[in-house]
């Protein structure tokens, strides 16, 4: 997270603040100055480390005045400046031991426990011991330390790294409240691990629009996004984030575009799920083999675009879909009426093998013809499909065609009968004379005569009761 660069740095300066060799002491030490001969070498190591850096001369002169009786001020002086050592030459755990004898000796002030207790845990820190590191910044609070901003992020990390995800995500959100409209990602990103993990998930769902809206081409936040929808079985929203990506451009293996196209089709879109498969087979984005073809097909069909459909089964054909693939392309073309094409495709379907059932594919057939007026060809593919559909169109001909014969036969008979009834009403006419009669009388006999026999000549009528 980027807080063990400064560490080094940030101990030092508090180092700087605290151990200044004038400082007065805690009460239960009264000595308040160095001897004139102890001060002048406690001088010279202080200049040999803070001013040269000149490490090997500081501790000499430093061993040396332990070697002599000192004062409670002397004491805590050249321990101080010891811890110093220590941190510059990379010994932390000899530079904590310093600390904490000058602490539980009170060789330190009390106003600079806080800031002594904040060193030992960034020095903790450093050795990557989370635990001592986040007990010494509890010490720290507790002395009266106030974390500012800076430090309220190190709390969050340190508890984070801990596994402390209560604690991390307080401090994290005084971060955020700090910061205002300042925005600042490695936050976002922290809360957003934080919510996920202690479940906290209005909270997390207001950080991800953030994030989003903050970064629309980040694929991470979409895809967090997305989880939580499918977490909470909320898949219509999941299938909108979805398709949000997609059209973003953030979906890119086939796996992925894929996922799309059966979202769409699950939410009652069979049209759309077509487009967007078709789109990426042309695009190669996603495979143009049998089963995607299979699928195209299928999607064109449900969405009753059977023109779109035709190709693509033309296509899954071509790919090795056989028999079966020809059985669909007649089908289809069945749905549009084109009866010729109906039945050469279910024709090759039949001679490929492969197909479901062939009884079917021919009543098909026998639907394309009849179809097509030829009754004939019709009546022998229904007979070959030997299935109930096939006897029910021989039945429905069978019954089209009495049918037909008796109104044949009726136009016939009712003809004759009308020129009978015109016969008998000349008869009782003809008392008036010959010369009195209508004219359509005098040609009765002979038409009656010729309705008679049209009805006896009609093939229709044979057998008719008159």
């Amino acid at each position: 997270m980027g807080i063990r660069a400064t560490l080094k740095g940030a101990v030092l300066v508090g180092f700087m603040a605290t151990m200044g060799a004038g400082a007065a002491m805690a009460q239960s030490c009264t000595e308040t100055e160095f001897s004139s001969k102890t001060g002048q070498t406690y001088l010279e190591a202080e200049q040999a480390a803070m001013v040269k850096k000149d490490f090997n001369t500081a501790i000499s002169k430093l061993n040396s005045l332990r070697s002599t009786e000192l004062n409670c001020y002397e004491e805590g002086a050249v321990i101080k400046l010891s811890a110093y050592i220590k941190i510059e030459n990379g010994d932390r755990a000899g530079a904590v031991q310093d600390l904490l004898t000058a602490l539980n000796k009170g060789y330190i002030p009390a106003a600079d426990a806080a800031q002594t207790y904040y060193n030992i845990a960034q020095i903790y820190l450093q050795e990557e011991d989370l635990g001592k590191a986040l007990e010494y910044m509890t010490k720290w609070q507790q002395a009266g330390g106030k974390p500012d901003r800076t430090q309220k992020w190190q709390l969050a990390v340190l508890n984070q790294r801990a596994d402390k995800f209560k604690e991390a995500v307080r401090w994290a959100e005084e971060v955020r409240a700090d910061d205002g409209n300042n925005y600042k990602q490695e936050v976002y990103d922290l809360l957003l691990y934080l919510y996920n993990e202690t479940g906290q998930k209005a909270k997390l769902a207001e950080v991800l629009e953030v994030l989003v809206e903050r970064n629309p081409n980040e694929r991470k936040y979409w895809d967090a996004i997305a989880g939580n929808y499918f977490a909470d079985n909320e898949e219509r929203k999941a299938f909108e984030v979805q398709k949000a990506m997609y059209l973003g451009g953030l979906l890119k293996t086939e796996d992925e575009l894929m996922r799309v196209v059966n979202f769409y089709n699950r939410f009652n879109a069979p049209y759309h799920a077509a487009r967007v498969l078709e789109k990426e087979m042309n695009a190669g984005r996603i495979s143009k083999n049998l089963d995607h073809l299979e699928l195209l097909a299928n999607l064109y069909q449900v969405a009753r675009e059977h023109e779109k459909a035709i190709p693509v089964i033309k296509q899954a054909a071509d790919a090795g879909g056989g028999g079966a693939m020809y059985e669909r392309l007649g089908r289809s073309y069945a749905d549009l009426q084109k009866w010729k094409d109906t039945e050469d495709a279910l024709n090759k379907a039949i001679s490929m093998g492969g197909i479901k059932d062939r009884g079917n594919a021919y009543v098909l057939i026998g639907q394309s013809r009849y179809e097509r007026g030829d009754r004939a060809g019709a009546r022998e593919s229904f007979k070959t499909a030997g299935n109930n559909a096939g006897r029910s169109w021989i039945d429905f001909m069978n019954s089209e065609e009495n049918t037909k014969r008796a109104l044949v036969c009726f136009e016939v008979q009712s003809a004759w009968l009308n020129v009978e009834n015109e016969a008998k009403i000349c008869k009782r006419l003809a008392v008036l004379g010959e010369d009195n009669i209508p004219e359509n009388c005098k040609t009765i006999k002979e038409r009656l005569s010729e309705a008679e026999a049209k009805y006896n000549a009609t093939p229709e009528c044979k057998g008719q009761a008159t």
